[in-house]
């Protein structure tokens, strides 16, 4: 009988989120999925202005980077920072990023 029948067995079988979360802690994943999830909802953030206009986004060691198409859009958000670094935190539940730098 393998290990994994008898801890079938013995009721010692641990939940697939539980194995999952392990995992993700152990590689250190579990920041970058909610970066990951956060830059998603950019357009639920921002609106849909600013995500057509946006040609790249990242998150470099607590800094959200912004490309973006528009030299206006940019000088705009430019004076916007703190609001930014309100709502992508808040979004994440978390503070993931302290400042914007635009590209």
């Amino acid at each position: 009988m393998s290990e994994w029948d008898e801890r079938k067995r013995s009721g010692n079988a641990q939940p697939m989120k539980e194995l999952v979360d392990k995992l993700m802690t152990a590689y250190q994943l579990k920041g970058k999925l909610v970066e990951i999830e956060v830059l998603n909802k950019w357009e639920d953030m921002m609106g849909k202005a600013v995500a057509t206009r946006t040609t790249n986004l990242q998150i470099r060691q607590g800094v959200l980077i912004i490309a973006l198409n528009s030299s206006v859009m940019r000088d705009e958000l430019l004076h916007g920072k703190q609001i930014i670094i309100q709502r992508v935190n808040e979004t994440a539940g978390k503070q993931i990023i302290h400042d914007v730098w635009f590209e």
